[in-house]
């Protein structure tokens, strides 16, 4: 008989190592395969079943799905290491003003506005961990301090809900096999 296989998605900047260490630490019904998701196809991955469950970053329409809060992103702003604004340690709305932002065209372009704003031009906002993931020597990310965070969130279909997806719930929100629910 062979264990079944648990598909957990994740989008660029979540890193789910720790929720796979603990899955594979305890003695566990299925195996548990991790897979890349853009954002731009965060929902279709879960209604197309290409993915169990999925890490997502919000907003997502849910009214179909079962959603568990995680955690916050704190916004960044992402400048050349020439820019004025690289000598600041944190940034306001204020101090962007005059400044050119180079908006996203979608949600998976992160590097490409990285790329651009390396080039000397303009700045462009993206969540702390996604200016960890596209850092380069020729741009400094700065926090945004009067912006709003982004969340990110355990999703999965409410058609699809069972013991094996509530077990990874209960790894994720750190129960141990000797917990209660």
């Amino acid at each position: 008989m062979t264990r079944p296989v648990l598909r957990v998605g994740f989008v660029p900047g979540v890193e789910p190592d720790r929720f796979v260490r603990r899955w594979r630490a305890g003695r566990r019904p299925a195996f548990l395969e991790t897979v890349p998701v853009p954002v731009s196809t965060q929902r279709e991955a879960l209604t197309s079943e290409d993915v169990d469950m999925c890490f997502v970053r919000m907003p997502l329409p849910t009214e179909d799905l079962h959603l568990i809060p995680l955690w916050e992103e704190r916004p960044m702003i992402v400048v050349g290491t020439e820019s004025v604004l690289s000598l600041h340690d944190e940034l306001t709305e204020a101090d962007l003003a005059e400044e050119t932002e180079i908006p996203a065209d979608g949600p998976d372009d992160a590097a490409q506005r990285v790329a651009v704003v390396a080039s000397g031009v303009g700045f462009t906002r993206l969540p702390m961990s996604l200016a960890r993931l596209h850092h380069r020597k020729d741009v400094v990310h700065r926090p945004l301090t009067d912006a709003d965070p982004t969340r990110i969130a355990l999703a999965w279909p409410r058609a699809a809900d069972d013991d094996l997806r509530q077990e990874f719930v209960g790894v994720v929100r750190g129960r141990t096999p000797r917990s209660s629910r």
